[in-house]
């Protein structure tokens, strides 16, 4: 059963419940009617999972600080993504940063595991066969693991509500919050009950092996915070009564969840790399871009998809009409909106120098910490074409960004934010044109704002970073102006991070096979077009997470669990690289690239206590508020 299909279904649950003009008082309980009349259907049952998978909380294509599973009729956000609060994407137009309301997850949460339980207490009065009955009970554990799991990394330690609860009196309702090491045992033993009954059967639903992923993640997770949570230590009674923190002996114990969880995985058989030895570094790069184009091409790499086979409300989703670069908005008036940022693109390798990040150099004394803008005295690189700086850079990048002057969708994409006259003085970020000896030059270069997809300020849709972006979207279809009319589909666990986490929890730990670590860090790198290994180390790993899963709602997770928010983001600017036409050379053009602060953006800095989300409703509920809020 396709997890698309989901509204369908649900018309047809409708048809299934009997309804009346019964008064609302005379209606009995809505758990009594879902048992009694939904479940008696073998079809019905059906419904009722999918329903449950559709609430599961993916961060994929319509995961933004508003919640998960924003796509509504009018999901109308600006197009403003977790990416952008992270170093990896400034938005066109919005500065925002993390707000107290942002990416919360709980009355949704707990929606979610009062309809688990419910099939949970349900499964052994159904009349299907033992074999079903096993799979349901591990599809369930499956969902219950990971609805705890996010609200675990969200709020830390949270009420384990175990089972479905009776109607009865308010106070009989409320459970108290169990401490984060609890809480985070309760997601592993969920895990190890799916990985027990579960299957391995590939598919829309959870299976064996998904749910050795998810362990994978959430023990990888929750070592780091035992690991890491001393670089950020907090007070109040949230972490007197360990409702929040877990304690740096428990690392080891995680570490090894993960490790082992990762290795059940990657010696099953299953699963590998799509594409592993690509033979050219650009071959490298669109086999990448396909990856996530179609992901249904990459059965071998894929763990699991949530699909987008339909277009419309709650069906399909918005990446198309909000990142495309603007020459190809095709009548939609915000495009363009997904800025990478320089600060990513530095992250990538070179081929001429692997092994370490590769900060874009442009100037001939390699100095790279002036952001001050252009300077007619300085020495700058001159280069034949406005991606000839890029060259040797890992072909992720390629697969990532729409660079300067390279072709998307059979167009060349104009980035460009200015020009050198042949004085030395510069125009940037201003529209404007000067004509030499009969040719004209426009500072964004072409004349018409359809033409171009960089710097101008027209409609917040031009990057302002340098960079467009390309990972995720369609190269096969024009832009179709209206809401949630994308349908590529999302892989949530995929074999790469798999072997990222298995990488970093041996670095990390400093326990399991060190060697078989390095070669999963390694062969993540083979497949993106590298041919020399690098040694295995939590630098080496955390960079190649960094390109690798980019743009895969990690980078934010990755930043909270390790406690490096705060130190990273402490009065922290993000930063462009700002192609400009070199008419001084002329009759033949050049390119030079300065390096600057994003434009009309503040430094940000991140509060510890954004470590963990605030709690709703503790006037009724009576929960222990995380720390500082």
């Amino acid at each position: 059963m396709r997890i698309q299909k989901t509204i369908i279904l649900l018309l047809a649950a409708l048809a299934i419940i009997p309804m009346s003009c019964k008064r609302v008082l005379d209606l009995e309980p809505t758990d009594k009617v879902q048992a009694d009349q939904l479940f008696s259907d073998p079809e019905g049952v059906k419904v009722y999972m999918a329903n449950l998978y559709y609430q599961l909380p993916i961060e994929d294509f319509t995961f933004f600080r508003q919640g998960i599973n924003f796509n509504s009729g009018d999901p109308n956000n600006g197009g403003f993504a977790p990416a952008m609060v992270t170093d990896e994407a400034m938005h066109t137009e919005f500065g925002d940063f993390i707000g107290n309301d942002d990416f919360k997850w709980w009355e949704q949460g707990y929606k979610l595991i009062r309809e688990v339980n419910l099939m949970i207490d349900v499964i052994p009065t159904l009349s299907i066969n033992e074999a079903d009955k096993k799979a349901l009970i591990g599809e369930s554990a499956f969902i219950r693991a990971y609805a705890y799991f996010s609200l675990a990394k969200r709020y830390g330690g949270v009420p384990l509500i175990k089972g479905s609860q009776p109607y009865g009196t308010p106070e009989s309702l409320k459970v108290p919050r169990s401490t984060e090491k609890e809480t985070w045992d309760f997601v592993l033993q969920e895990c190890d009950l799916a990985i027990e009954n579960l299957g391995t059967d590939k598919g829309r639903r959870a299976n064996k092996y998904t749910a050795y992923a998810l362990k994978s993640r959430a023990g990888l997770h929750a070592a780091s915070l035992a690991k890491f949570g001393s670089r950020a230590p907090l007070t109040g009674d949230a972490v007197t009564q360990k409702f929040v923190g877990l304690d740096a002996s428990l690392a080891a114990g995680y570490y090894e969840a993960s490790i082992k969880a990762s290795e059940a995985i990657m010696s099953s058989g299953q699963y590998g790399l799509f594409r592993p030895n690509p033979a050219s570094p650009s071959e490298a790069a669109e086999n990448y871009r396909l990856l996530f184009e179609s992901p249904n091409s990459a059965p071998e790499e894929a763990i699991m998809i949530k699909g987008y086979a339909l277009p419309g409300t709650n069906l399909g989703h918005n990446y198309d009409i909000w990142y495309q670069p603007a020459q190809l908005a095709n009548g939609w008036p915000h495009p363009g909106r997904m800025n990478p940022t320089l600060d990513l693109a530095d992250t990538y390798e070179s081929y001429t120098d692997p092994g370490k990040s590769a900060p874009i150099i442009t100037t001939q004394d390699g100095q790279l910490g002036d952001y001050n803008g252009y300077d007619p005295n300085k020495n700058y690189r001159r280069y034949d074409t406005p991606n000839e700086i890029f060259k040797d850079k890992d072909a992720r990048l390629w697969g990532t960004a729409v660079l300067p002057g390279t072709t998307w969708k059979n167009t060349p994409i104009i980035i460009q934010a200015g020009y050198v006259k042949p004085d030395g003085q510069a125009v940037i970020r201003t529209k404007d044109q000067i004509t030499i000896s009969g040719q004209t030059y426009h500072t964004y270069g072409a004349a018409n704002v359809t033409q171009y997809s960089g710097f101008d300020t027209y409609g917040g849709n031009n990057t302002r970073t340098g960079f467009s972006f390309k990972k995720f979207l369609n190269q096969q279809k024009p832009v179709v102006a209206g809401w949630n009319q994308s349908t590529n589909d999302f892989m949530e666990f995929r074999y790469a991070e798999i072997l990222l986490n298995y990488a970093e929890a041996v670095a990390e730990s400093g326990s399991g096979n060190s060697a078989a670590a390095a070669k999963a860090l390694n062969d993540v790198r083979k497949r993106a077009g590298h041919t020399v290994d690098e040694p295995l180390t939590t630098e080496n790993v955390q960079r190649e997470r960094r390109v690798e899963l980019a743009f895969e709602n990690k980078r934010f997770w990755d930043l909270i669990r390790r406690r490096e928010y705060h130190t990273l983001f402490n009065n922290r600017s993000m930063h462009t690289l700002l192609p400009l036409q070199d008419l001084r050379a002329l009759p033949q053009t050049k390119y030079i690239f300065v390096r600057v602060v994003v434009p009309n953006t503040n430094p940000r800095t991140f509060e510890t206590r954004n470590y963990y989300r605030y709690i709703p409703g503790i006037g009724t509920n009576g929960l222990v508020q995380n720390p500082q809020y």
